[in-house]
């Protein structure tokens, strides 16, 4: 019997291994290609065909929505299942996709439930899901039964994880990758200044913080302690506002560390290292200005 295979486009090496551990972990037996880009997925498409793509959106070289087109004109890839795995939630842009071809949507920050969820989907329509699926044990049948954060992912499973709750986080109105922020509650120590402000989107929840510091490779976050309860290593989207036209840049990252910001164990706040997983150019030239600026490097005190 041949082999389902899957192509995971993503130029974030996190984003890969998350789905790829995702895939592995609940469908035993599938066949996983990946690409670094759209071109580099272009090239491998040239060469042999695959049952389903998950794709990024926003790339170097080549956009999966550049890629989506390209497939959907190529006879051997006119009908493959594609998915676009992305932060680009808002109306406008899922109208763009539908209209090049896309067949589904998963929104960053995604759970493996949620990522299980849409390739099944993908696979049942194209016929190819009650094969894979055979071999899988029964427990894997359940999407109840799936991990929900990425920390699980790196970790095989074997570290004690708090279970986020069951809905998942809303992809921010926006009109492309960068707009205007939407309204929303700001924590009330970070009143004094107004500047520095973003939203931090997991796959259980949003939540408020303030921009301690920024560079182009991580964000350091300042966030009131609540649900949900930041994970370490857990996929996330951070909606930074900033500039003086209160643009908001969506960008894809995970939490590399989660302490308390208070030297005592019930502290209010917590202080997040939020890693940048983007290779974007428009993102990193965004975040190049942010720093030249100088707009983010303010320091925060709890209460203030």
């Amino acid at each position: 019997m041949a082999k389902v295979s899957v192509l995971v486009v993503d130029d974030a090496t996190f984003i890969r291994d998350l789905v790829k551990k995702g895939l592995r972990d609940n469908f035993p037996g599938i066949q996983i290609e990946e690409a670094i880009n759209g071109r580099k997925a272009q090239q491998l498409l040239g060469r042999q065909s695959v049952d389903l793509i998950l794709c990024d959106w926003e790339m170097p070289e080549l956009s999966g929505l550049e890629l989506l087109t390209w497939c959907r004109a190529e006879e051997a890839h006119k009908i493959t299942p594609f998915i676009m795995v992305t932060s680009r939630g808002d109306k406008e842009n899922v109208v763009q996709a539908i209209q090049a071809g896309v067949s589904d949507y998963i929104g960053k920050p995604f759970s493996t439930e949620q990522l299980v969820t849409k390739v099944k989907k993908a696979l049942h329509r194209a016929g190819k899901l009650q094969a894979l699926m055979s071999s899988a044990p029964p427990k894997m049948l359940s999407t109840g039964a799936f991990a929900n954060d990425s920390l699980s992912a790196l970790t095989g499973g074997n570290a004690e994880v708090v279970k986020p709750a069951a809905k998942p986080a809303a992809a921010p109105a926006a009109a492309s990758a960068f707009a205007k922020p939407v309204a929303a509650a700001k924590p009330a120590s970070a009143a004094n200044g107004g500047r520095g402000q973003g939203q931090l989107r997991l796959p259980a929840g949003s939540m408020d913080c303030v921009i301690k510091a920024l560079s182009l490779k991580e964000a350091l976050l300042v966030v009131r302690r609540g649900e949900p309860l930041p994970q370490v290593l857990e996929s996330a989207v951070l909606d930074l506002e900033q500039g003086e036209a209160a643009e908001t840049a969506r960008l894809n990252g995970y939490l590399h560390a989660v302490a308390a910001l208070e030297p005592k164990p019930d502290s209010e706040w917590l202080q997040v290292t939020f890693k940048f997983v983007d290779r974007d150019p428009q993102k990193l030239d965004y975040l190049s200005r942010l720093i030249a600026r100088g707009s983010a490097q303010k320091h925060f005190v709890p209460g203030a």
